[in-house]
């Protein structure tokens, strides 16, 4: 009788332990929410092509307001949605940029492949034990990459790192095509004053029954300060007036992922990529929506 209120104190402690665990990770993961001032830096820094014409990516150096708007917020997952805001603060452009979804001992994953692919993969409950995933979506939702991994908070610092394939920025696709897979190497830090976005990223040249051959490879580090949320007005006001049209789009991107089975993305339909249909006043509807996302899936 003893020993079996010992073992269950225990469980009781590691069971304390994971909640605590939990519940800071979860606060880390949702700091990334407000508005934020960022910075966008990316250098190419080794080159390993024969080519001896070989030009590397331009040094990148950018600027933007961006909101980071909360979506979902439960024990096991957090759902958050960036707007971009540029321009002319008077009359800003507004951005539907970037969504990234957290799920807490996540299974399942769509692990990009190369050339719209993405696979299907599962592992197994201690294969994540403990870990978050970071699922991050196109500006149309549809799939980018997702990496799982452990968020660490020690000596006063909090961050997460996972490496992932993923396909190539949208800084580079409509410029470069001697490359077709990025090895995303990221780690994601909290700080006094935001967030910070660390990359140490692979460029390389992907075929089927070949060997992955490594063009380049390229740092990033994207910083976050936050600011007032009053100088992202305009796009949370956007958001707000559209948010409930990409709920629909969202729910139809569930559908397919519940599938459970690879999925390949055509690049166009009616030579249009899908973000430029779904940006339009066209798709409202939940029928017109879900027939033009899967007329991009072959």
């Amino acid at each position: 009788m003893k020993i079996r209120i010992q073992l269950l104190i225990i469980l009781l402690g590691v069971s304390l332990i994971g909640n605590a665990q939990n519940s800071k990770d979860r606060e880390a993961i949702k700091s990334m929410c407000g508005c934020f001032e960022v910075t966008f830096n990316f250098v190419e820094t080794f080159e390993y092509s024969d080519d001896t014409l070989y030009k590397p990516s331009r040094t990148k150096h950018e600027t933007a307001l961006e909101w980071a708007g909360l979506i979902t917020d439960s024990k096991n997952e957090v759902s958050i949605q960036h707007i971009l805001q540029v321009g002319n603060p008077a009359e800003p452009y507004i951005v539907k940029h970037w969504r990234q979804d957290w799920m807490y001992q996540n299974k399942n994953f769509y692990m990009f492949s190369h050339d719209n692919k993405w696979d299907f993969e599962t592992k197994s409950k201690g294969e994540v034990k403990g870990q978050w995933t970071q699922k991050v979506f196109q500006v149309d939702d549809s799939p980018r990459y997702e990496g799982s991994g452990s968020w660490v908070h020690v000596d006063g610092k909090s961050y997460w790192e996972s490496t992932t394939d993923a396909p190539l920025p949208r800084r580079e696709y409509t410029k470069r095509s001697d490359y077709n897979v990025t090895v995303r190497g990221n780690r994601q830090e909290i700080t006094s004053n935001g967030w910070v976005h660390n990359q140490d990223n692979k460029k390389l040249i992907r075929e089927e029954t070949k060997e992955d051959i490594i063009l380049a490879e390229e740092k990033g580090y994207n910083t976050y300060v936050k600011v007032a949320d009053s100088r992202c007005k305009s796009a949370s006001d956007w958001w707000e007036s559209n948010k409930d049209k990409w709920k629909l789009i969202r729910t139809k991107w569930d559908e397919v992922y519940g599938r459970n089975t690879n999925l390949v993305l055509n690049a166009k339909f009616d030579n249009k990529p899908l973000y430029k249909h779904l940006f339009s006043d066209e798709y409202k509807k939940q029928e017109n929506i879900n027939n033009i996302i899967d007329s991009f899936i072959r």
